[in-house]
């Protein structure tokens, strides 16, 4: 418990001298939280020890209706968060994370959905000779999802709010290097707020009725980055996709797509290989076509330049096994002007990872 204190005596000096005659429209909150990690593989079994506990720190931004957008989606927060949480394993260590974040509102802005994206660092991954045991973490540098569904309730004593409810870490390195089966924790939280101002401004209302339309419009995308086959030791090897899909408006914020990719992942080429040497019952000749062919249908939600993309694909080209036929996409874009994005998602099938996709595109 003790950083948990640390970081309260923290926030007050923090508070301390954030009283400024101009409105900031910004809060700070601190939240503690313990429960368990989540058996989602009994790989892990054995690194399941104790009940995780940790905090999260947090700025936030207010919004009013500055933007049109900020009034389609209820007037959200958006902002910046850290999190450290103790494991409770030696072998699994600590970990230390950086994270922007969104906060959603529902039920009179009682109920607040916070969903939060970010890097984190491990203080003991998997090691050969020192520490063999992690199978969870192959590296350091982790990506990390964590959402927190709170009921809250601001200025119950001058600027000082309560909230509490539930939180979700996840920690996965998307088999950037094996091994990786991931970390998931299941937490109560409860937690303080600090509005940094002594009132909140009025919301502002100016979005109408008026039904949004748009052409179809086409899209190409280029994807790539490194990853890794579940074998420890087999190498990092990149991977590029091409996408080409056309999607349509359905609203300001939603969007469908269709479309096509076509994926060269070199560590299939590798792991291809190591079948045909290894495991000759498996009937893999070596011979077999490591790249494939998938067709998806999508769904793009539109939050002001950023956007969640999710889509359902399906290999129609596909000539050696690997995970299943069905796969999966979802991640963020980012558009710059009304043409080009860049995007960062992870591909995956169902709940076992293949890839965190790095990529640009044009949207015509």
């Amino acid at each position: 418990m003790k950083y948990w204190l640390t970081s309260l005596i923290t926030l007050i000096g923090l508070l301390s001298f954030s009283q400024e005659e101009k409105p900031t429209n910004s809060y700070f909150d601190l939240n503690y939280f313990g429960g368990n990690i989540a058996l989602h593989n009994n790989d892990i079994l054995h690194l399941i020890k104790g009940h995780p506990e940790g905090f999260v720190f947090g700025w936030n931004k207010k919004t009013f209706g500055n933007e049109t957008w900020e009034e389609r989606f209820n007037y959200p927060d958006y902002g910046a968060s850290f999190m450290y949480q103790d494991l409770k394993n030696e072998v699994l260590g600590n970990s230390y994370g950086l994270y922007a974040h969104y906060n959603f509102y529902f039920f009179k802005r009682n109920v607040m959905f916070r969903i939060a994206q970010g890097l984190a660092y491990n203080t003991n991954p998997y090691d050969k000779y020192t520490n063999p045991k992690n199978i969870a973490f192959g590296s350091d540098i982790l990506s990390s999802t964590y959402l927190m569904l709170n009921y809250k309730k601001d200025r119950l004593f001058n600027n000082i709010g309560f909230q509490t409810g539930l939180t979700l870490v996840h920690y996965s390195n998307a088999n950037v290097k094996a091994p990786n089966t991931s970390v998931n924790t299941i937490a109560f939280n409860v937690g303080l707020t600090y509005q940094l101002d002594v009132e909140d401004q009025d919301f502002i209302k100016t979005v109408d009725d008026e039904k949004f339309t748009e052409k179809i419009k086409y899209n190409l995308a280029f994807r790539s980055g490194i990853n890794q086959s579940d074998i420890i030791g087999s190498g990092q090897f990149p991977f590029y996709i091409v996408s080409a899909y056309a999607d349509k408006r359905l609203s300001h914020v939603s969007a469908i797509q269709f479309g096509a990719d076509v994926f060269f992942s070199n560590f299939l080429k590798e792991l291809i290989y190591y079948k045909s040497v290894s495991f000759p019952e498996e009937d893999v000749t070596g011979d077999e076509d490591y790249k494939r062919a998938g067709l998806f249908v999508g769904h793009e939600l539109f939050i002001n330049k950023m956007s969640v993309e999710t889509q359902l694909g399906y290999y129609v080209y596909y000539p050696y096994d690997f995970e299943g036929r069905t796969y999966l996409r979802i991640g963020l874009k980012r558009y710059f002007g009304k043409q080009f994005f860049g995007a960062i998602t992870l591909k995956s099938h169902g709940a076992k990872a293949e890839a965190v996709e790095f990529g640009i595109g044009v949207r015509l």
